[in-house]
């Protein structure tokens, strides 16, 4: 059997620290590939005025399959400025290329785990009964639309006048008649019932396939009737397909309140785009952190693995990398349950969980350290020593 064939995509920041940690452990475990790093990021913005340049979807085009480290976005004003001098003036827009592939290869399926392992310093705690002090096990996976809501791009400053027109025929908009159209913003959030049945359905073929006995819908229905209330009513419909799974729903906000009152009662959410992004980063916070945080993006025939923590460039250039490479190393683990490398993928998440329960090796997140170049001389480890320590595990 051939090699596959995998893209390495490191973006900006940190992203080119923890995605060569990632292919160490794929080494270390004897999983053959062949890589090919494609282009993509700021440095491309700044000095081709596309931070995903065509090149890089040729080459995702003919391997389908990549790792992702991590994306620098900066708002529209600033990342002009930032565009090489022969291109300003030019008309050039920054656009996130990580929401530019996605929506490019229709990535619509976002699977986000966030899974607490036993001996994290950083794992969440409350007080129980009694004034005990109790330590919940989180076993969550936010299924997020990824492609549609309002991460879609469809938005305007100062809409054209046919936008504009089109806008005044719902009676909603005379709540904003004194608004001249100049100095209007409007971003639009829209649902179909074609990709929010498709996550919908991802979410409780998960939940089935794996034993969890609820599927929670959140969103904000009560107020956010067309968007919302379509995937409720399909969540409704496709639920009734799945005897033995529950089908809870539960607004945004109300949700982030009670994840920190009983966060091990959920097991598969699913929710639209912003708020899938919202609640996915609200758990990661109680399994400890970003530096936890993997996920997967998954289209019909291309998938992209990533942490979901950001480009981070104030680490990026301290001469010891002190970065968690962990959730770099868990999206790996996803690409492999992709690949259905079961074995090796069941190896590394128990040498990952060992790691961490002997305690001996922790970065300087899992100390509870601010992040400076010294806190490897206060005993945390780096980048490269909880790497090493996992692949010693393997």
């Amino acid at each position: 059997m051939s090699k596959r064939t995998i893209v390495l995509m490191p973006g900006d920041g940190i992203g080119k620290i923890v995605l060569p940690e990632a292919v160490r452990v794929l080494d270390a475990i004897g999983f053959e590939a062949d890589y090919v790093n494609a282009d993509i990021g700021w440095e491309f913005w700044c000095k081709e005025g596309n931070a995903l340049p065509q090149r890089t979807l040729d080459i995702l085009e003919q391997h389908k399959i990549a790792l992702f480290g991590a994306i620098t976005s900066k708002p529209k004003a600033d990342s002009v400025k930032e565009l090489a001098p022969a291109l300003q003036g030019k008309g050039y827009t920054y656009y996130s290329p990580i929401v530019g592939l996605r929506q490019h290869f229709n990535l619509d399926l976002c699977i986000r785990p966030c899974k607490t392992f036993k001996g994290n310093p950083l794992n969440f705690i409350r007080r129980g009964p009694g004034s005990i002090i109790e330590e919940p096990e989180v076993d969550v996976v936010i299924f997020r639309q990824n492609t549609e809501g309002l991460y879609c791009g469809v938005e305007w400053t100062n809409p054209p006048d046919d936008v504009y027109k089109a806008l005044n025929t719902h009676p909603k908009m005379k709540n904003f008649a004194w608004c001249p159209k100049e100095e209007l913003g409007v971003s639009t959030r829209i649902f179909t019932k074609k990709y929010t049945t498709r996550i919908v359905r991802a979410a409780f073929e998960h939940a089935k396939k794996f034993g969890y006995k609820s599927v929670t819908l959140c969103e904000k229905p009560n107020v956010i009737r067309e968007t919302s209330g379509m995937m409720l009513a399909i969540a409704k419909e496709v639920a009734k397909e799945y005897g033995g799974i529950a089908l809870w729903n539960t607004n945004i906000d109300a949700q982030m309140m009670w994840l920190t009152k009983n966060p091990e009662d959920y097991g598969v959410i699913v929710a639209g785009n912003m708020f899938g992004d919202i609640v996915s980063d609200g758990f990661a916070g109680l399994v400890g952190g970003l530096g936890f945080a993997c996920s997967a993006n998954i289209g019909g025939d291309i998938a992209i693995f990533e942490p979901t923590h950001g480009s981070a460039p104030k680490y990026a250039d301290y001469a010891t990398p002190i970065i968690n490479p962990i959730a770099m190393i868990l999206s790996a683990c996803m690409m492999l349950d992709h690949l259905g490398e079961v074995d090796k993928v069941t190896q590394i998440r128990n040498a990952v969980a060992k790691v961490i329960e002997e305690g001996n090796v922790r970065t300087y997140d899992m100390l509870k350290l601010k992040g400076s170049p010294d806190v490897v001389k206060q005993g945390a480890a780096s980048t490269t020593e909880m790497t090493d320590a996992i692949i010693a595990q393997l």
